[in-house]
């Protein structure tokens, strides 16, 4: 039998266009898969939405869950440019605040050298100690044929050292100049000498100290009591508060005062309840958005009807709304914090701030629990838990994920072997119509012989 290398060519049939409707309706069984697959996929996108703003919710539940929260304090200043910041060991009070000197670094330089990059004749020293007016000494290893950056490079690599060094050009020559890398008088660099491994000072030292500043520590009242810092960053004149000096410019024989008021900082309270109620809000919008029904339209979003989204709901609402015991308030009610008919929590910020401003300790009892009482368990506590438990990976929202995950991976594996059995119908189909093709070739081939011999038959009778 013939071999049809093209289908259709032997028969006169299009074969071809009729196997290419064959497996477009054999591949027609791989669009359901297709279909559950990109469901899946938008169900995991709308998890992972929901998801994002749980996390968000957590971050603004943990801030309430924090009872130095409600201890806050801060540190308004009024008057010249001191800035002063309060931590929770801060006492609520009023402070004047002089300051009659900053802290500065002392500074030193040494005589001047022809050239900065020649050695030196260091007199047999390997070591250049340097002095400060209230610290011990320090040595610094210099090699015996050192240049004037050589010492400056030993110097900078010294990790305790407690100056940095430079060379600079006066106009005439060459310099060593150090700079104490802490302010304050005990801190200030006064004097360095080259010695050598005895540690006895060289007879004739290449250059030595000329010009000296001195270091000076800060200087100020508290209330009229004077301290003195060799920091401009001081942290013990005022009870937990830090006051910075660092952006004063005084001059000579200036005085810088400024008024420091420390008091409860209520919009800090303020702004996490506020924080939390949005974040909740948003939740409760993400997943609304996820479950949406269009009547008009017939569109469902994705998470229409889930029993994962429904746990969700429930379990947050059932904190929120559950009560807590132990503490001056009992409901978020009576915070002015009310839940809403759409699910959503509205807060009347005048209640609010004046509670954060007058009942602290109490917000503190209801969001994170009584001090103390054991059995006394905080709204921000009880919502930590719940939301832990549901975004875990065992949890509620996790095993939803992951379910998700599996299925897609099932499907891919589904729609692997269907395409597989369809490549192989296929394949059958073209065979077939190959041996269809050819056999009506070779049958169209006999029929045209046996006319043509039909014909030469009734030819030669007709002659006859």
């Amino acid at each position: 039998m013939a071999t049809i290398t093209s289908l259709g060519i032997g028969s006169g049939l299009d074969l071809n266009g009729l196997l290419d409707q064959l497996q477009k309706a054999e591949r027609g069984k791989l669009a359901p898969i297709t279909r559950q697959q990109a469901q899946q996929e938008a169900k995991i996108s709308a998890y992972g939405k929901i998801q994002s703003s749980m996390d968000k919710f957590q971050a603004t539940v943990d801030a309430l869950n924090d009872p130095q929260l409600y201890q806050s304090l801060s540190a308004n200043v009024r008057g010249d440019a001191i800035k002063a910041s309060a931590n929770a060991d801060a006492l609520p009070g009023s402070y004047t605040v002089e300051v009659t000197a900053l802290a500065t670094s002392g500074t030193l330089a040494s005589q001047r050298v022809t050239d900065s990059d020649t050695p030196l004749d260091m007199g047999g020293a390997t070591q250049l100690r340097l002095d400060f007016a209230g610290q011990a000494s320090v040595n610094v290893d210099v090699a015996a044929d050192s240049s004037l950056e050589d010492i400056r490079d030993a110097i900078n690599a010294h990790e305790d050292a407690g100056v940095s060094a430079s060379v600079i050009f006066d106009g005439e020559g060459y310099r060593l100049a150090l700079s104490s890398k802490e302010t304050g008088l005990d801190a200030s660099v006064t004097g360095f000498s080259f010695v050598d491994a005895d540690g006895v000072d060289v007879a004739t030292p290449p250059f030595a100290s000329d010009t000296a500043q001195s270091g000076q520590d800060a200087a100020l009242t508290v209330n009229g009591i004077t301290i003195t810092s060799a920091s401009n960053s001081i942290e013990d004149a005022i009870q937990g508060v830090t006051l910075n000096l660092g952006e004063l410019s005084l001059g000579a024989g200036e005085t810088a005062s400024s008024t420091i008021n420390v008091e409860r900082n209520t919009l800090k309270v303020r702004e996490a309840i506020g924080e939390f109620v949005k974040a909740f809000n948003n939740v409760k919008s993400t997943i609304g958005t996820a479950t949406n029904y269009d009547s008009e339209t017939g569109v469902a979003a994705e998470l229409v009807g889930d029993s994962t989204v429904r746990t969700i709901e429930n379990r947050l609402r059932s904190v929120l709304t559950g009560g807590v015991a132990g503490g001056e308030f009992s409901t978020l009610t009576q915070l002015g914090i009310t839940l809403q008919r759409d699910g959503t929590l509205e807060m009347d910020d005048d209640a609010v701030s004046d509670l954060a401003k007058n009942s602290p300790d109490a917000l503190s009892d209801f969001f994170t629990g009584v001090e103390g009482n054991e059995n006394s368990v905080g709204l921000a506590s009880s919502l930590s838990t719940t939301l832990e438990q549901l975004m875990s990976k065992t949890g509620t929202l996790g095993n939803a994920i992951s379910g998700a995950e599996n299925r897609i991976d099932s499907l891919g594996e589904r729609y692997e072997r269907m395409e597989s059995t369809i490549e192989r119908t296929i394949s059958r189909y073209r065979t077939q119509f190959g041996q269809l093709d050819a056999m009506i070739a070779q049958m169209n081939s006999t029929s045209t012989y046996l006319t043509q011999q039909f014909d030469a038959l009734d030819y030669q009778l007709g002659r006859k």
